[in-house]
């Protein structure tokens, strides 16, 4: 052997390696892994499988901890109205907001890949991810204040309704003291029939200064006029005790510019006319005899816009501030796949004849599908656990028309002392989010599937 190996003679084939020793290497490569893996399992058993399985067992527990409830929290889950209103919430949540923000991405993103702006529009719409939800609904409560000089909704829906129908400037207005004047149907009417070749005063009072119309001017008494009836409305009311003379018009008080003067004979209107910036009005012959009313449309009380945070219109109100968020979040994922779409397909579909509506339709959005089940998906388990949106821009008034699940299991956790039926409520989410993840996981593998 020697020898041969001097000669330069090759040495035979290795051993094979022994039972022993292969059981050795995949036994260090387990406790390798296992090793990497454990820190990871730590917090896994710790952030997740211990706070399941407490809970689970916590909502078979009464609220005082000590005692076993069975099934009673489970039983509140379905007869308390204020879960129920907050399941239903939940549902419409999951309908909703999921949708609107998946197609309101998916038409983002297939304009902005028609403009040289895409990009910065882009940049607009997924800037709110940035946002905190505590921030977003801050911002959100303020948009749908009531009051039109602090919520930009409001603002904008009174400037178009008051563009098509304007609101009276005067709705606080009333007679003062010896008026002539009398209330009707919510206006008022002079006592008497008035005659041409008259001239007739309707003081009133009540109206701010800084509310009057823009058009108001200082009030003149008007003159009279033969064949006609004339007459001054205006603001009856000077500043100061003692000053100013009841029922004439003085240096420093305004006419009631534009307000509608009818003349009332026998039921009906025969004549009407609206004043003048300093308060004056003439009317003709035909309003001989009848008497003068000034009509509840001056009155009426100024449009204040809609109440987005009442209990109609709290949760779409909310679920509209949602879908502000993510839309851009649903915009970037929808761009990604459609960056990946084969152009080929798309001008084919062109060629053959297809309008951008058909090639949008059967081809884009088909290839788009995997996508938009990936958006559609991931969004309907956010939403299930809304909490942040809801508590901060819902009012003490019409929080319970808004209450959602996540809200419902914070209040009987913490602000009710109720334990138990929180535990319940967050085995019910945890019930409710599992077919969601079923689903997402089936599609995941099936995926993989048709790639190999």
């Amino acid at each position: 052997m020697a020898s041969a190996a001097a000669a330069g003679t090759p040495p035979g084939p290795a051993a094979p390696p022994s039972a022993k020793s292969r059981k050795s290497v995949t036994g260090t490569r387990r406790a390798v892994a296992a090793l990497f893996l454990l820190p990871a399992l730590v917090l896994l058993g710790a952030l997740v499988v211990y706070p399941i399985g407490y809970s689970l067992v916590r909502s078979f527990v009464d609220n005082s901890g000590h005692g076993f409830a069975g099934g009673d929290n489970y039983k509140t889950l379905f007869s308390d109205d204020s879960i129920r209103t907050a399941f239903k919430n939940n549902v419409i949540w999951v309908v909703f907001a999921p949708t609107v923000s998946t197609a309101l991405g998916l038409v983002f993103a297939v304009l902005t890949e028609r403009v040289r702006w895409g990009t910065a529009f882009k940049l607009v719409v997924f800037m709110p991810m940035a946002i905190s939800m505590l921030a977003a609904g801050i911002i959100f409560r303020l948009v749908y204040d009531q009051d039109p000089h602090k919520g930009v909704a409001n603002a904008v829906w009174v400037g178009v309704h008051d563009t098509f129908a304007q609101s009276s400037a005067f709705p606080n207005a009333h007679p003062g003291r010896e008026s002539p004047l009398v209330a009707q149907q919510g206006g008022f009417i002079t006592k008497a029939a008035v005659h041409t070749g008259q001239s007739v005063t309707l003081p009133l009072v009540g109206v701010a200064p800084d509310q009057m119309p823009d058009g108001a001017k200082r009030a003149v008494a008007a003159r009279p006029e033969p064949g006609k009836i004339t007459g001054t409305t205006w603001q009856d009311f000077t500043r100061g005790k003692g000053v100013g003379r009841l029922g004439v018009p003085d240096p420093s008080e305004p006419g009631y510019a534009g307000m509608r003067i009818e003349a009332v004979q026998d039921g009906r209107v025969v004549a009407s006319t609206k004043a003048a910036g300093d308060g004056t009005f003439t009317l003709p012959a035909s309003a001989d005899g009848a008497r003068l009313r000034l009509p509840a449309s001056n009155f009426r009380e100024p449009y204040n816009g809609v109440s987005w945070l009442g209990p109609t219109l709290v949760t779409p109100a909310i679920i509209g501030a949602y879908v502000w968020m993510w839309a851009g979040f649903a915009m970037v994922l929808i761009a990604a796949g459609l960056a990946g779409v084969p152009r080929e397909l798309l001008e084919a579909a062109r060629v053959d004849g297809a309008t951008e509506w058909q090639v949008f339709r059967k081809v884009t959005v088909p290839l788009l599908a995997p996508v938009l089940a990936v958006v559609t998906v991931t969004l309907m388990i956010n939403v299930l656990k809304v909490f942040d949106l809801v508590y901060i821009i819902a009012p003490g008034s019409s929080q319970a028309d808004a209450n959602v699940l996540a809200l419902e299991l914070y209040r009987r956790g913490f602000a009710e002392d109720q334990p138990g039926v929180a535990s319940a409520i967050a085995v019910l989410l945890l019930v409710l989010v599992i077919p969601v993840m079923a689903f997402n996981i089936r599609r995941l593998r099936r995926e993989r599937e048709v790639r190999r």
